[in-house]
């Protein structure tokens, strides 16, 4: 069985905790110590049942803390070539390190991890499906558009963390400058609803149990537009897609 948990999502700070058996991962860590320490405890946890922390990519909204809450609490960190030399400093800040390919699967403790690149404005970014062997949980977040690649590792999954960054309108008719507004929505930026319910469309979502909304733009989308649109591409009652919020993220969930 599989469990999960999002201690918060959005552009302050991102962490998600997979768990399986007795092994448990931190796939990002975007918060200081002391907020992540406080996040852990509302999930049960303290940072020394932490097997590891996996990072996606080295923006500061998902690898801003994981320099330190390593160093101090002496957890391994998984990433790739890439994201460690563009974390620079603190990259090196980091006692144990072990550096993945993105096209590799690994194990840490009982959980495999399947990594897979993305098309983000990062050095070497990655996002990862994890599996106990039986059941399999996607997680694709920072991205600015869908691959066929990215489409054959999540079809099939039992649950799914997507990325439901902006909404297109709301984004070109707010405040943000031209260049961001392209960055954002460009192929090297962040899923919009309609992109995001597009993968969700294209993939088999016969065994889904589980689908997190995640990393929503407080200033160009909203929960309900998302929802909307994901309801749309899975079928279902908009109320069973579930926001992971910048506050407090989504407590647990089972895959079993």
């Amino acid at each position: 069985m599989i469990r999960f948990a999002s201690l918060g999502s959005g552009s302050e700070g991102n962490g998600l905790i997979v768990e399986c058996a007795s092994t448990r991962i931190l796939v990002d860590c975007g918060f200081n110590v002391s907020d992540t320490v406080k996040r852990l405890a509302r999930r049960g946890l303290e940072p020394g049942d932490l097997a590891a922390i996996l990072i996606t990519h080295e923006h500061e909204d998902h690898a801003g803390g994981v320099a330190r809450l390593a160093r101090r609490y002496d957890i391994p960190v998984y990433l790739t070539y890439g994201t460690l030399v563009a974390m620079g400093a603190k990259g090196a800040m980091i006692p144990r390190v072990s550096l993945i390919d993105s096209h590799s699967p690994f194990a840490i403790g009982d959980l495999e991890v399947h990594p897979y690149p993305v098309p983000h404005d990062a050095r070497e970014p990655a996002q990862f499906v994890f599996s106990d062997g039986d059941k399999r949980l996607g997680l694709l977040t920072d991205a600015g558009a869908s691959t066929p690649h990215i489409e054959r590792m999540l079809s099939g999954i039992d649950g799914l963390v997507l990325e439901c960054n902006h909404d297109l309108g709301l984004l070109m008719n707010g405040p943000y400058p031209p260049s961001l507004k392209r960055r954002i929505s460009g192929r090297l930026g962040h899923l919009d609803n309609a992109t995001a319910a597009s993968i969700v469309a294209g993939i088999d979502c016969t065994r889904l149990q589980h689908f997190i909304a995640a990393h929503l733009s407080a200033s160009n989308n909203t929960p309900e537009l998302a929802r909307t649109a994901m309801a749309a591409a899975l079928n279902c009652d908009p109320a069973w897609v579930c926001i992971a919020t910048q506050g407090d993220g989504v407590d647990w969930r089972s895959i079993s």
